[in-house]
């Protein structure tokens, strides 16, 4: 990638995530996770110090090594142990009902087979654990739905991957899920890339 792909665009990334209109989708995102925690779509680690006292463990995934790298700056920030993996969402390297807590926040949208990593999520998860989510997507206004689709194909190319056009709450429940709550709605910003989708699923039986 050269330069600006290997360091520059990190750096950009963290920038604008850290911008604090997100730090309240964090916060509940995050509120209620427990026991050993999955992220998917670790980044730079910014949902790190946002954890609570019942978590035990963290293990953070991303593909990406110069995205972890940053992570390991922040590891020391929370309350509990982190372990750092570089891997794809996908194919996780974890055992059947191993997980209390999976955590995923704006990672849907880039990963090249949702489902796929969805149901792997579900697969690790415990009977009786978690899936907490943040993730922008289908708007609901016709409107900026069909300029979503339009757009979409040239977005992924120059955006990392992300997707505008993908219905998270549909996705969610076509990989096993059941939706304990959802709340929806745009967040400040461009109606493009600011509706968002938040709230917990458990794993189906």
């Amino acid at each position: 990638m050269g330069v600006f792909g290997d360091r520059v665009l990190p750096a950009l990334l963290d920038a604008v995530m850290r911008r604090r209109r997100f730090a309240a989708y964090r916060h509940r995102a995050l509120a209620g996770a427990r026991g050993l925690v999955l992220e998917i779509g670790v980044g730079t680690g910014l949902n790190l110090p946002f954890y609570g006292a019942e978590v035990r463990t963290i293990i953070g995934l991303d593909p990406h090594p110069r995205l972890l790298g940053l992570a390991r700056r922040r590891a020391g920030q929370g309350p509990c142990a982190v372990h750092l993996i570089q891997g794809s969402a996908e194919s996780l390297p974890l055992a059947d009902n191993a997980i209390d807590t999976v955590v995923t926040t704006w990672s849907l949208c880039s990963i090249p087979d949702p489902l796929a990593a969805l149901r792997e999520m579900r697969r690790v998860l415990r009977p009786d654990g978690r899936l907490h989510f943040v993730e922008h997507g289908l708007a609901p206004d016709p409107g900026v739905r069909k300029w979503q689709r339009r757009l979409t194909p040239c977005w992924t190319r120059v955006s990392g991957g992300c997707h505008l056009d993908r219905k998270m709450d549909d996705l969610i429940r076509a990989a096993g899920f059941h939706l304990g709550d959802l709340a929806d709605g745009y967040m400040a910003g461009p109606r493009l890339v600011t509706f968002m989708y938040e709230g917990r699923a458990r794993p189906g039986r």
